[in-house]
């Protein structure tokens, strides 16, 4: 999964969710994302048209980087990191009782942290990302 390919992770992630629907037995990070997937059944059927495009400008949501964001969130609180994140998600999910939501909260942060990083060719910047999720309290 560890790749910058597109289409191999594409691959991973309609495999993982194949043996998840087929009861196949998983690694720990196939059925992580196959989770993440089980928590949206709008991504469910489409999930294996690895080759489709999915343009903001066309209104459509990318399900690939969805789902990555998802998983790239999980993974910072689960570690940590940046320092800070995990409180703020626990203080979150105290407020909202529910996780997923709580997620789609903190990860639109996360996006525009990546899509700065993109657009202006710099490093991400983890003071601001962290700045603008407590904001969120």
């Amino acid at each position: 999964m560890f790749t910058s390919d597109r289409s191999e992770q594409r691959k991973y992630l309609a495999e993982a969710w194949g043996k998840y629907k087929s009861n196949q037995p998983l690694e720990p990070l196939e059925l992580q994302l196959a989770e993440i997937i089980e928590k949206h059944p709008e991504y469910q059927k489409i999930i294996k048209n690895l080759e489709t495009e999915y343009f903001p400008e066309q209104g459509k949501t990318n399900p690939y980087l969805h789902i990555n964001l998802h998983l790239s969130l999980q993974d910072q609180i689960n570690l940590d990191q940046p320092k800070g994140i995990k409180e703020i998600y626990t203080n979150l999910l105290n407020k909202y009782n529910d996780s997923h939501l709580v997620e789609h909260l903190m990860m639109e942060h996360i996006a525009e942290m990546i899509f700065n990083s993109q657009k202006y060719n710099k490093s991400m910047d983890l003071e601001h990302y962290l700045r603008s999720l407590q904001e969120l309290k």
